[in-house]
Formats: C-alpha cells, structure tokens, sequence
C-alpha cells in the first residue's frame, strides 16, 4: 500500500513538471540506484531491515549520505510516509536541518498505552516538532496525528483516500454462478490480518467444492 501511494504520488508530480526522487532502504541485493517509469530516481541505501521492512531507528547517523543525495538532486521539498517508518522519519530531521521544506503523510491510527505505541508516539513527536505541514486520510485520523505527535491542528489537511475504479471493472468471462463468491474487505494488509483473511478464504472454497461434488 505505501509503496503504491508513493510510485502513483510519483508519477502524478512527474506528469505535472516535477522532477521526483525516491530514497529508501535496500531490499535483499537491490542497492544503488535504479529507475522507474517514466523517470523516476530511486536511491536504494544500504541500510538494512530490522523486523517487518523497518529500519533500525539512525537519527543522524544516515545524515551524510541524506545530504548528499539532496545536494546532488536540488530538493527543495520531502516527503515522508507511515508512522512506522523510522527512515522517512530521519529524512525529515535531516531535511529541516538543512533548511529545506517537509511534509509528512500518515493513515494509520495507534493507542497510547502500549509500549509500542509509546515509542513511536515519542519518535512522531521529536521528528514532527518543525514540519511544514502533515497530510492524513480521515478526520479520525488527523485527530489520531495532532494528539500523537502533539502538533497543532493548522498543520493538518486531510486529503481522503480514493479509488481508481478504473482499476476495478467487471471479468469478461465471469465464473459460473454456483462458483461466485462476494467478498468485500476494509483493512490495512498487515500479517496477522493477511494470514487471518487467508485462513477464511481456504475454508470458504473448501466449502463450496464439497457442497458441488457432493
């Protein structure tokens, strides 16, 4: 999901003049840099995973290799994704050091009593204390960020999250209607979520081949 909001956000600042650079941590062997269509710079830095794509927290250790890369490709404006994102995060620190201009998006809702929502309360807070503005996907999740990151509500606009239903169109050659089966789901694909919505998904089709074989 986030990084499909980041290549479409992309493309679309492409098309209307922007140039855009993509900076993020390295996956497996991809390291360096790479491109993607239509011209899209991504910078893959050998920073490598702590647990569920999430970088151990640097702070300013990645401030060198930050700065060159906005020396060398003139950026004027960053753009962080996810609470969890402890990289983005850093970009946003070193951004501000340098005197360049920051935005952050986010569209999750966390707690506030746990000791992971804790943490990354505290680390939202220190990293957002001098942002220029915070894009979110609801009013419940702005309400969620101002509280969290304990910034004032002017910062905030709330940009609601859209389909492109040119995306989602109906089948050609649709199953037979003994075969169909509906199935709407509203939630943020995480592991536990996957593996539950997966584990349902098994049982209804071992369902309904016995009930057609029966």
């Amino acid at each position: 999901g986030v990084e499909c909001h980041i290549y479409n956000l992309a493309q679309n600042l492409y098309k209307r003049g922007h140039k855009v650079v993509i900076v993020t941590h390295c996956y497996d062997d991809r390291v360096g840099v790479r491109y993607l269509r239509p011209f899209i710079k991504v910078y893959y830095i050998p920073f490598y995973m702590l647990i569920r794509l999430v970088i151990l927290p640097n702070f300013f250790i990645s401030l060198p290799i930050l700065r060159h890369i906005f020396i060398r490709e003139q950026i004027e404006i960053v753009h962080g994704h996810a609470a969890f994102s402890t990289f983005a995060l850093d970009a946003l620190l070193s951004a501000k050091m340098m005197g360049l201009r920051t935005v952050f998006t986010d569209h999750s809702l966390f707690g506030f009593n746990d000791f992971g929502a804790i943490m990354t309360n505290k680390m939202l807070e220190f990293a957002l204390g001098d942002i220029d503005g915070v894009i979110c996907v609801s009013h419940t999740s702005k309400e969620n960020t101002v509280l969290r990151a304990r910034i004032s509500p002017s910062k905030v606009r709330v940009i609601p999250n859209a389909i492109d239903t040119s995306l989602f169109v109906p089948t050609d050659n649709p199953p037979p209607v003994e075969m169909r089966s509906s199935l709407l789901s509203c939630h943020d694909l995480s592991t536990e979520k996957v593996s539950i919505c997966c584990r349902v998904l098994f049982q209804r089709c071992v369902r309904q081949i016995r009930e057609l074989n029966s």
